[in-house]
């Protein structure tokens, strides 16, 4: 009210009842100087006389929209409240709220979802929608401080041999979207490698790509799924399968290393591993709830 006129707001209280959607903040016009203060006495006695007028702030107070403002803030501190919480828990405790949370989205998901390969579309979707985010902040920040870019060499590799695979067994929209993700992966290794080379911090991104490759590969060997195809195509998806599990290991690694976080590296974790939670979800509920009918 006080950015107001204030000479102006008992005056125009009348034609306010008839507005009852109406906020006074917005109605008042922008006061001036001389209008508010033309003097010590008249600036006194015109406070007096709003604060005197109680019709008015109960008007005020009743408005839709001040309801709405408060109802909005008391729903902020709300959430404000509950992050607090988590964040007093100790490390045991919030790793349990988070194995509860996932057992209840997948019960969730078995529940609401019917056609449940929509997950593995969903999740390759949402990949490729994180390797957006890092193609835009290459393109407008002209840095990529913060990327790994080991982690995004795993992730080209599992990529190239699942659309291989998915290309000699089903070639559908699974492969169409790897084939996309692996273009727009191929390109940040590009310009991570060559255009935006100064501002790679090589000496953070320190994780040896062969504990991953090597251990992935023998474990396809050793354990791979059974089907009608050759022998090699079940090697290879079981290695993108593993591979693509441990791939982000590198970025967090980084991220660990540089104890800082940039928002558009945080929103591809994001995606990453809500991606990740999808697939899993994906093949849990294919062989847990739908294999046995």
């Amino acid at each position: 009210v006080l950015n107001g006129n204030i000479l102006n707001a008992i005056a125009t209280y009348k034609n306010l009842q008839s507005l009852p959607t109406a906020c006074a903040l917005r109605v008042f016009p922008k006061p001036t100087i001389s209008s508010l203060f033309p003097s010590v006495s008249v600036s006194v006695s015109s406070l007096t006389k709003l604060l005197s007028f109680k019709p008015f702030f109960s008007f005020l107070f009743q408005n839709p929209c001040i309801k709405k403002m408060g109802s909005k803030r008391d729903s902020n501190s709300a959430v404000k409240k509950v992050f607090e919480w988590i964040r007093k828990q100790s490390k045991k405790m919030k790793i349990l709220l988070a194995v509860m949370a996932m057992l209840f989205s997948l019960v969730a998901l078995k529940l609401t979802a019917k056609y449940h390969n929509h997950f593995f579309v969903a999740s390759e979707s949402i990949h490729a929608a994180g390797i957006l985010v890092l193609i835009y902040k290459l393109t407008t920040k002209k840095t990529c401080s913060g990327l790994s870019l080991k982690s995004q060499e795993l992730t080209a590799i599992y990529l190239a041999v699942r659309v291989v695979c998915s290309f000699n067994l089903e070639g559908d929209i699974h492969t169409l979207l790897d084939f996309a993700t692996f273009l727009f992966t191929a390109w940040v290794i590009f310009m991570i490698r060559f255009k935006l080379k100064s501002t790679y911090i090589k000496e953070l991104d320190n994780f040896p790509i062969y504990y991953m490759v090597v251990p992935c590969a023998i474990l396809a060997m050793l354990i791979n799924p059974r089907t009608a195809h050759i022998y090699f195509s079940h090697v290879l998806w079981a290695f993108c399968v593993y591979l693509e599990a441990v791939s982000v290991m590198p970025q967090l690694r980084l991220m660990q290393n540089a104890k800082m976080i940039e928002p558009f590296t945080a929103h591809y974790v994001f995606a990453l591993g809500m991606a990740r939670f999808l697939a899993c979800a994906h093949w849990i509920i294919q062989v847990h709830f739908l294999l046995p009918t």
